[in-house]
């Protein structure tokens, strides 16, 4: 967790249940792929990469669909002097909608 906070301390965008692994059953052994490892059965690894797949697809989607994330709010010269109160009272947030399934993207 403390490298997905770091990420977006520099200002990457982390999705919701960024993360997902295959830990085995308990660490160490096979890898996901290997034949019997149970890795392609495994219910809460193949969930957790799917949620944090569609996350993922969806959130870049709608920074897509924003043109990015705006500096607009973000500055540090905007917080200097006066210009911090009005900066964020003027500072809007608006959601776009997000298509019910990957092939719109």
């Amino acid at each position: 967790m403390n490298i997905l906070y770091s990420l977006q301390h520099l200002g990457y965008v982390i999705p919701p249940q960024a993360d997902a692994a295959w830990l085995g059953e308990a660490g160490p052994g096979p890898s996901y792929l290997d034949p019997g490892s149970g890795g392609p059965e495994n219910d809460f690894t193949n969930r957790n990469t799917t949620f944090m797949t569609w996350n993922l697809v969806h959130l870049a989607r709608m920074v897509k669909a924003a043109g990015g994330i705006r500096v607009h709010g973000n500055q540090r010269s905007a917080w200097d002097g006066a210009a911090a109160s009005t900066t964020l009272i003027q500072s809007t947030v608006s959601v776009t909608s997000v298509p019910a399934t990957f092939e719109h993207i």
